[in-house]
């Protein structure tokens, strides 16, 4: 299906470009995001008018994504998990953990922005995650995963 970008996707294309993406992807998740619009001769003229404020929209989202990735930039987070005597925690440490620890000191971080290579931390110490913010604003955090013995 031929579309055209309303905003900068990774892998995929910049702000105005006309791509061809798998019918799916279009209609399930770039067109009800406002992400993209079919790629019709009338939505190319809409597109070519409105240019220079989509762009100027696009750059404040960077410039504000930019400006967080700063103030998280090398930022330690700490939480607490029941663990086992030898550092294995019962359950694991999601990014839906790290979000509500960042949402305590006060930064506000989507679910999906937060970047877990290895998958949900298991083990207590210290872990490098990386929160992408945007496709060109990232920031790398330290988790610090603390054990808390289970007694019974």
């Amino acid at each position: 299906m031929q579309i055209i970008l309303l905003e900068k996707i990774v892998n995929v294309g910049n702000l105005g470009d006309v791509v061809k993406v798998k019918h799916g992807y279009a209609r399930n998740f770039l067109i009800p995001q406002g992400k993209a619009k079919r790629a019709t001769p009338d939505n190319i003229k809409l597109l070519e008018a409105k240019r220079s404020e989509l762009e100027k929209v696009a750059a404040d989202k960077l410039a504000e994504a930019q400006a967080q990735a700063a103030k998280l930039e090398g930022l330690t987070i700490q939480i607490t998990q029941k663990a086992g005597v030898d550092g294995r925690l019962f359950g694991s440490v999601t990014n839906a953990d790290v979000v509500e620890a960042l949402k305590a000191q006060g930064f506000t971080v989507e679910k999906a922005d937060v970047r877990m290579p290895s998958g949900p931390l298991k083990q207590v110490g210290d872990h490098p995650l990386v929160i992408a913010l945007h496709s060109d604003a990232v920031a790398n955090v330290t988790v610090t995963v603390i054990g808390e013995q289970g007694g019974q």
